[in-house]
């Protein structure tokens, strides 16, 4: 390609870029929901929460299923005012009990709660929510209640597999991870600080 049509090119590219940009003018906090069968959802959200407090924005996290387990992230980010709120029976696969679960479940909803109407936080992170909805320990429409009724600018990340119809209708941006390979699968350990 020559170096005119690639100017060219760009030059059509710049300009539908310039025309989106100008044509994006709201201001408020978005719902993300990381959902889908491959790795990296909770990797995902917790880069933004990285970025985010980069840029001195106020974070929280809330975890479902991840127990009290050695976690990077919460290493990383709660030395830099990030609280973390665990759900303490860990992973449901290992309880295998489902009151005990649900009861944990709706105690650490209780903390989730509080974060969604607190303006001073900027995001809210609540991962592997997805499970406690599809579950049942959690009703779909005191879900749907909190996130609609948080404060306008609060930004909000789902974390989790599986996620229900109607919060990935309800996001305003929704990205599915897809499994193609992993190395759990072919005998390889999960790795600290690479899986967790």
């Amino acid at each position: 390609m020559s170096q005119d049509r690639h100017e060219e090119r760009q030059q059509r590219l710049k300009q539908k870029v310039d025309e989106r940009i100008d044509a994006a003018q709201l201001e408020r906090g978005i719902l993300i929901v990381f959902t889908g069968n491959g790795k990296g959802k909770t990797t995902a959200a917790f880069g933004t929460a990285c970025r985010a407090v980069g840029h001195g924005k106020k974070v929280a996290v809330v975890q479902f299923i991840k127990g009290s387990w050695d976690n990077g992230e919460r290493n990383l980010l709660e030395p830099h005012g990030v609280p973390f709120y665990v759900m303490s029976t860990g992973f449901t696969w290992e309880t295998q009990n489902k009151h005990t679960d649900t009861q944990a479940c709706l105690e650490t909803w209780l903390h989730a709660l509080q974060l969604l109407q607190d303006p001073q936080y900027d995001l809210v992170i609540l991962d592997e929510l997805t499970y406690m909805v599809s579950y049942h320990y959690l009703p779909l429409a005191e879900v749907m209640n909190a996130l609609s009724c948080r404060p306008e600018n609060q930004s909000v990340i789902i974390t989790g597999r599986g996620c229900h119809r109607e919060l990935l209708e309800f996001a305003d941006t929704v990205t599915e991870m897809r499994p193609i390979k992993h190395a759990f699968d072919a005998g390889i350990k999960a790795q600290k600080g690479i899986d967790w």
